[in-house]
């Protein structure tokens, strides 16, 4: 039977109404005793595939979301980007920058729903990947707020999410996202430019949305 590597992130994670569960799975993971489900060690795919199909290149401030062991940051820095990689888990953030030793991505420890001041409307690209879908009730609202908050005029957002159409379950964490969830993204003072639904690699494969948002 092929092991569920979701199960302790789910346990962890309860009905997805608090963060402090971060730092806990990735402490763990350091430990050897679990396994951060999406942590691929490579930038997502989807990912790779919208900056090469918009042709987006630095110079500009770039802010990743929940950067984990910070593939994605690494990918837009190759870019040209001045990127800033923040995740909640400090464990996360050691992880990134010990692997990445000689990198220029700033790494950080802040919290989406208590961001520093300066950081809000500061970055030209924002890339959020698979945060937002961990996180339910108001906290999913208020972290996608903070998102959208970051970018700054004339700036674009990125919004990987896991896709459902608003008949369906949304099953287990991680809980994807409606199509009206992603639309919130867009509120003022951002505006929606395009979002496409569209299948990932895994096997069976998971509809994602691929959302862009811009300010």
């Amino acid at each position: 039977m092929t092991p569920d590597l979701r199960a302790q992130a789910r346990q962890l994670a309860g009905d997805g109404r608090s963060t402090t569960w971060f730092e806990t799975l990735y402490a763990q993971a350091e430990a050897g005793t679990a396994t951060v489900p999406w942590a691929d060690l490579e930038p997502n795919p989807l990912l790779t595939a919208w900056t090469g199909r918009t042709g987006v290149r630095g110079p500009g401030r770039a802010a990743v979301v929940g950067c984990g062991y910070g593939d994605d940051a690494e990918h837009l820095a190759g870019l040209g980007f001045d990127v800033t990689a923040f995740d909640i888990a400090p464990t996360a953030v050691s992880a990134a920058r010990r692997r990445f030793r000689n990198s220029a991505v700033t790494y950080a420890t802040a919290d989406l729903l208590d961001l520093p001041p300066a950081w809000r409307g500061a970055f030209d690209l924002v890339v959020e990947v698979y945060t937002v879908q961990v996180l339910q009730g108001t906290l999913r609202t208020e972290a996608t707020a903070a998102v959208a908050s970051l970018v700054a005029p004339g700036g674009t957002l990125l919004v990987l999410a896991r896709a459902r159409h608003d008949d369906e379950d949304p099953g287990r964490m991680p809980w994807p996202l409606t199509r009206a969830e992603i639309a919130g993204f867009a509120a003022d003072p951002l505006t929606e430019v395009r979002v496409d639904l569209v299948p990932d690699g895994e096997e069976p494969p998971v509809l994602r949305w691929v959302g862009t948002f811009t300010r």
